[in-house]
């Protein structure tokens, strides 16, 4: 079972390499001459290593097969306990993969047959629409977006696969959230509380529900310097063949590039590519349903 799964994990390279693309372009890596992190190789030592056992190991046992100090390994056990990505038997001393590397796993593979899918629908978007494209998906009470498409130019957004947006001032969190199980939303919103990260942010449950109805019946969702002042984004939920909304897509730009009265026409646009995605994994709208009765 740890072996399937670790080769589920090692399918978050593509947003581990995106997120070391993304560092290089905003200057914080000095490229190829930069030297690994040697705390980060003991840890994905540990880490592979842990994937060949069937029933976990123990301290001493990690330490003496990786040929490392047990003060040091101890150190890096402690902390990936700590973080969810360890469990530790208290009864055997050994330890085990942690709910927290499923779950990322899992994220990993379903960002990456979404991306697979989508990505035909989302580069024509980008080339009509001229702003750049996001597709989201929700976990741990968040947004974490899985493909960006640029528009050529000098305007460059500050995202990236794998940033992590607030449900309930950006665009594809919105439309996350308007799709969510009555009982789900009301323990996220919740837990998780509506941070106010400007004086357009929505703070107001009463009025975050009045958005959902309208998201839901319009199809698209607006979000409107709620996050950022300076940045408008709109966005349409993508369904899955049980009807699920599985993601989200979403354009992006400055109040230059979307101003008030392109709304409509970039809600519709971005409606229909994602509508088209949810065709593509399977999703049939009720109105064909009923005509091919």
């Amino acid at each position: 079972m740890l072996n399937s799964f670790f080769a589920g994990f090692r399918s978050l390279a593509p947003f581990l390499l995106e997120s070391v693309h993304g560092n290089q372009r905003n200057g914080t890596m000095s490229g190829d001459a930069t030297p690994s992190a040697p705390a980060v190789e003991r840890t994905l030592s540990i880490l592979e290593l842990l994937s060949v056992t069937k029933s976990g190991l123990t301290l001493p046992e990690l330490s003496r097969r990786l040929g490392l100090p047990k003060s040091s390994t101890y150190c890096l056990l402690v902390t990936l306990e700590r973080r969810g990505y360890l469990l530790r038997n208290n009864r055997t001393h050994r330890y085990l993969f942690g709910l927290k590397l499923f779950s990322l796993a899992n994220l990993a593979l379903s960002g990456i047959e979404l991306r697979e899918k989508a990505a035909g629908f989302l580069h024509p978007l980008m080339e009509r629409s001229r702003l750049t494209v996001h597709m989201a998906i929700i976990e741990d009470h968040e947004a974490v977006l899985i493909e960006k498409v640029e528009p050529p130019g000098l305007v460059r957004l500050a995202t990236w696969v794998g940033k992590r947006l607030e449900l309930h001032c950006s665009a594809v969190g919105k439309c996350l959230l308007a799709y969510l199980p009555e009982a789900e939303f009301a323990r996220l919103v919740r837990d998780r509380g509506l941070t106010r990260n400007n004086e357009n942010t929505i703070t107001s449950i009463r009025k975050l529900k009045q958005q959902i109805t309208q998201i839901r019946h319009a199809g698209y969702a607006i979000e409107d310097e709620e996050g950022e002042i300076g940045c408008r984004c709109v966005g349409a939920p993508v369904f899955d063949h049980s009807g699920n909304a599985i993601a989200a897509i979403s354009v992006a730009g400055t109040t230059a590039q979307i101003t008030t009265e392109d709304f409509t026409y970039v809600g519709q646009l971005v409606r229909q590519t994602a509508s088209d995605i949810s065709q593509a994994l399977g999703f049939i709208p009720v109105g064909t349903a009923s005509s091919g009765q």
